[in-house]
């Protein structure tokens, strides 16, 4: 039986009051979303000068970036069974007060090791923002409506923040120093704290359900052990030794989840939900939209860098096509589904995500950047365009007191589909006698994943908002 946090105010669960009470939630989760994304691409253009203000070797520096990112991604399932016990907004402020506090313990590091540390706890706090935030939009604004406009807005803050995180951080590198890549999250924080605790309604506590440790430890090692073997057989190769036993051990945690979920009373994930199209197929479509679009993002900027020899800042200025077109695809996509319903969005985006990768795979050895605006676009759009029809389908088929188990599963596959991405990316790049082979290689299979996207959107995706189920 679900009991209820204590309310604060006079905001009631599914409000949809007026004025700026009514988008209070919006902002809030926003805030804390971008925040989270955004630490995963900023790092990027800093972590040089990092290393060699605090003296880091080569390993120090990889922690500090792969760090965060690896305790994000395996505890997201962890984050989503505590939401859903202890209530997600009291678990999503958890997550935004421990995210602020280590990013300031990050900007007053003195050395390498203190600075990873600060890394993992800043992942920890990730885990327990995520999947709380689409739990809380759901709960927030009831009407299909309005939820799909808001699950748009959620959506494209993560092309935005991963976009704009390398122009940020070049900006902010070369005027106030790195530690402020740190510090603007601050503000952030608190100004997200302090919206949640005004504008957002409590969230239900299913006390009922249990938490199991083992099955959550194995997933969090599963997640955690497959995307460090992603990153590294970017760096070393897939037939490396390190990466082998790593693969290894991931099917050795998936086999024990396994073992354990059909043991437990109480499954972390249980199997009625991935049996459900709607949010199994959801799931496997971020996977494969996030793998296509960050696999380019990150080729991308290896290519304008290093091929090109743009600077950090130019670079992310370059980028900026595939951003512009996320806010503005999310807001037209909340806006026609409630004419369309989600099922053609998601195939249209996806197919206009996969033929722009495709253009620019066809667009020769060395094209001029002015013939990658196009493909760049195409790929911000299509992305954004299907990931409010995605979320709403996974969301929607998330039985009662599943929101923030379905919202964790979706964001963990998403979060694998960047990993992969981004580690096919460097491998083609690193195995390819000619890098500009190497990069349309990338950017064919980015957008035959983008394609395979759309086949299974139009056999997953309801055309029309599901009633919720519920739970079995």
């Amino acid at each position: 039986m679900a009991d209820t946090e204590h309310v604060d105010g006079n905001t009631k669960p599914g409000s949809s009051g007026g004025g700026w009470r009514s988008r209070g939630p919006l902002l809030a989760v926003c805030a804390g979303y971008f925040m989270v994304i955004l630490d995963v691409t900023i790092i990027n253009v800093a972590v040089p000068v990092v290393g060699r203000d605090l003296g880091a070797s080569l390993t120090g520096i990889q922690w500090i970036t792969d760090g965060y990112t690896l305790v994000f991604a395996g505890l997201l399932m962890t984050g989503g069974a505590l939401g859903d016990r202890l209530g997600s907004r009291r678990v999503f402020c958890w997550g935004v007060a421990v995210f602020t506090l280590a990013s300031v313990g990050c900007a007053l590091a003195r050395d390498p090791a203190s600075l990873v540390v600060a890394r993992l706890v800043e992942g920890s706090g990730a885990a327990l923002i995520v999947p709380g935030s689409l739990a809380l939009l759901q709960q927030a604004y009831p009407e299909p409506d309005a939820r799909s406009r808001a699950f748009g807005l959620w959506g494209s803050m993560a092309g935005i923040a991963a976009s704009a995180g390398p122009l940020l951080g070049g900006l902010l590198v070369t005027t106030v120093g790195w530690r402020w890549v740190f510090l603007i999250n601050l503000p952030v924080g608190a100004a997200c704290l302090a919206l949640t605790m005004r504008c957002v309604a409590a969230s239900p506590r299913h006390a009922t359900r249990s938490v199991d440790w083992p099955a959550q430890c194995a997933v969090a090692a599963m997640v955690a052990l497959l995307t460090a073997a992603l990153n590294e057989a970017g760096r070393r190769g897939w037939s490396d030794p390190t990466v082998l036993t790593m693969a290894g051990l991931t099917l050795g945690c998936a086999g024990a989840f396994l073992v354990r979920e059909h043991l437990a009373r109480t499954p972390v994930l249980p199997p009625h939900l991935l049996r459900s199209r709607a949010l199994g197929g959801g799931a496997a479509i971020g996977l494969l939209f996030n793998f296509a679009f960050y696999g380019m993002v990150f080729t991308a900027s290896l290519d304008f860098q290093r091929q090109r020899g743009y600077s950090a800042l130019i670079t992310g200025v370059a980028l900026l096509p595939a951003v512009t077109m996320t806010m503005f695809a999310s807001a037209l996509s909340g806006r026609l589904a409630r004419h369309t319903g989600h099922r053609p969005l998601v195939v249209c985006g996806m197919a206009v995500a996969g033929a722009g990768l495709a253009g620019w795979a066809a667009a020769g050895p060395d094209p001029a950047y002015p013939l990658l605006v196009a493909p760049m676009m195409a790929a911000g759009f299509g992305t954004s365009f299907a990931l409010t029809g995605s979320t709403s389908s996974v969301m929607t088929a998330a039985p009662t007191g599943y929101a923030g188990t379905a919202s964790a599963l979706f964001n963990t596959t998403r979060q694998i589909g960047s990993a992969a991405g981004v580690a096919l990316g460097g491998t083609f790049l690193a195995a390819a006698t000619d890098y500009a082979a190497g990069l349309r290689l990338s950017m064919g299979i980015g957008a035959l994943a983008y394609f395979t996207a759309a086949a299974l959107a139009a056999l997953c995706v309801p055309a029309k908002d599901a009633v919720r189920a519920t739970a079995a």
